[in-house]
């Protein structure tokens, strides 16, 4: 079992067919007899190699608009009879059934045709039924067998050719084997979801998920931990499908990071202005909007000089290059926009540490999908906190209204705080974060971090005041005590958006009222983990 095998008979069957014909041709080079399906057997006649036809094997003519072609004792038998076995070998001799040596199938186009929004019923037709039942028994069979199922494997197998006399090593038909199982597993794995989300099933008995790697990462958080990067295939513009046009290679602190920060910038709609988001270790240290990209940053950077170094900076608009130069002030680690001119690109090229990524979009932060989260002997599931709250859906629970300005800075300290840990509180004037307490124990603890922020802040900036004196205050989640107001009072904030809900509800908004800030419910609450 442990021996090379020689290919004498190839089957390919591919829904992608780059690459098929010059690797057709090379294993017809190498006097292998090529066997092939509806129009990869068309596209290699029509190229002049020799092709045998699935349906002249087994008898039977492809049937029912092709799912019925390779379901055939023919078929599987060749791919399934260990060459070493003498009832199996008595078989393949009483029913007419010859030895299948390669098997090449990538499958139907499933993913790409639920991506681009297809009908149901073509997703359904896109279901691949031979061609997974193909590829498993090929795996299975590797002792004898080679199956290829990425055309990326093509030039893979043509090199152990070169290198085994024309023929495969075990180890190497091992290695292929993984890669076929875990093709089909991540096949199953996107029809099963899709299935639930076409029925509506929120909470599946089983659920499956799968990633192609795209990277493989030095360590992951920390330099003895191994890591790796995968992709989904979600059409979601962000670091997973960015254009990365110079620096080192993204670590996987880098590629966390860069997610959060594009993820929060991106709530911004660039159709109302310039907004730049500054993020170290999954926290935002400044978020600003601005009149330009360079206002936007320098407002963001104005709110934590300190933390802003070595951090990721995201922008909801195309990167220029005065903003470039800007940024190139301080050292950072990765610059992530929609897009970057020449000038941008130019000014980033001096610094060959830095990593510039654009996306051509910005993902939708109310759009549906699932965020998970590995706990000991299983995962969390859940929907993505898209939740949004506008105007209109706000509840004025204090004696004083808020004015419309200090409405405009709620919500965007409410938008700010939904990408900040629990517990949260963020501080904002002018469309400007200036105080972010983040990731504490206490919600106090937070209230007064974000304040000695501002005020660290007004030092090294020389303002007579720091900023969170007249600032609006968002909270992640509701007050469960009076003195969380208190600490926002002594810190000169005026104005105060929370999810209210707590069972002293009472007291803080009378405390609200005491102290003379506005306050509003939103009834939603941001926790984030």
């Amino acid at each position: 079992m442990s021996h090379p095998v020689a290919l004498k008979r190839a089957l390919i069957s591919v829904s992608d067919k780059a690459g098929m014909i010059d690797f057709a041709r090379n294993l017809a080079a190498r006097g292998v007899e090529l066997l092939s399906t509806g129009g990869s057997a068309k596209a290699m006649r029509e190229a002049g190699l020799t092709v045998v036809d699935v349906a002249d094997v087994t008898g039977f003519p492809e049937m029912m608009d092709g799912r019925v072609k390779t379901l055939h004792p023919a078929v599987h038998g060749g791919l399934l009879a260990l060459r070493d076995n003498e009832e199996h070998l008595a078989a393949m001799t009483a029913h007419g059934i010859e030895p299948i040596d390669l098997l090449v199938v990538n499958l139907y186009p499933f993913e790409d045709t639920v991506a681009a929004g297809a009908a149901h019923d073509d997703c359904i037709e896109n279901i691949d039924i031979g061609g997974p039942a193909m590829i498993r028994a090929a795996a299975k069979n590797h002792g004898f067998v080679t199956v290829i199922v990425d055309v990326q494997d093509y030039d893979a197998l043509l090199a152990e050719l070169d290198a085994n006399d024309d023929r495969t090593t075990l180890e190497f038909r091992r290695r292929q084997a993984q890669i076929a199982y875990a093709r089909t597993a991540a096949y199953d794995a996107a029809v099963s979801n899709w299935m639930a989300q076409a029925i509506a099933e929120d909470t599946p008995r089983r659920r499956a998920f799968a990633g192609t790697l795209a990277q493989g990462l030095r360590y992951g958080e920390n330099p003895h931990q191994k890591a790796a990067f995968y992709v989904t295939g979600e059409r979601r513009p962000g670091v997973a499908t960015a254009t990365q046009w110079q620096g080192k290679e993204l670590s996987y602190n880098n590629i966390n990071d860069t997610d959060a920060a594009f993820e929060l910038v991106a709530e911004f709609d660039p159709a109302n202005g310039p907004a730049c988001a500054i993020i170290k270790h999954a926290n935002p240290c400044g978020v600003a909007r601005g009149k330009t990209a360079m206002d936007a940053y320098r407002r963001a950077y104005d709110c934590d000089r300190t933390s802003a170094f070595g951090g990721i900076v995201a922008l909801n608009s195309p990167l220029d290059g005065p903003t470039a130069e800007e940024i190139v002030k301080i050292f950072t680690e990765v610059v992530i926009a929609p897009d970057a001119d020449e000038d941008a690109r130019r000014v980033f090229a001096g610094k060959k540490n830095l990593r510039l990524l654009t996306t051509k979009g910005l993902p939708d932060p109310q759009a549906a999908g699932l965020t998970f989260r590995q706990v000991a002997g299983g995962f969390l599931a859940q929907g993505r906190d898209n939740g949004h709250v506008g105007r209109d859906a706000l509840q004025v629970v204090s004696r004083r209204r808020p004015s419309e300005a200090e409405l405009d800075d709620m919500l965007f300290a409410w938008t700010v705080a939904k990408h900040v840990k629990s517990n949260a509180i963020v501080y904002a004037r002018d469309l400007a974060t200036v105080g972010i307490g983040a990731g504490q124990m206490s919600r106090v603890d937070s209230t007064r971090i974000g304040r000695r922020k501002s005020e660290d802040m007004a030092e090294a900036l020389n303002l007579p005041l720091p900023l969170t004196i007249g600032a609006a205050v968002a909270s992640d989640a509701f007050f469960p005590f009076a003195d969380g107001i208190e600490a926002l009072a002594e810190a000169g904030a005026k104005a105060v958006i929370q999810p209210g809900g707590s069972m002293r509800d009472d007291e803080v908004i009378a405390a609200a009222d005491r102290l003379g800030l506005a306050m509003v419910f939103t009834g939603q609450r941001h926790f984030r983990h």
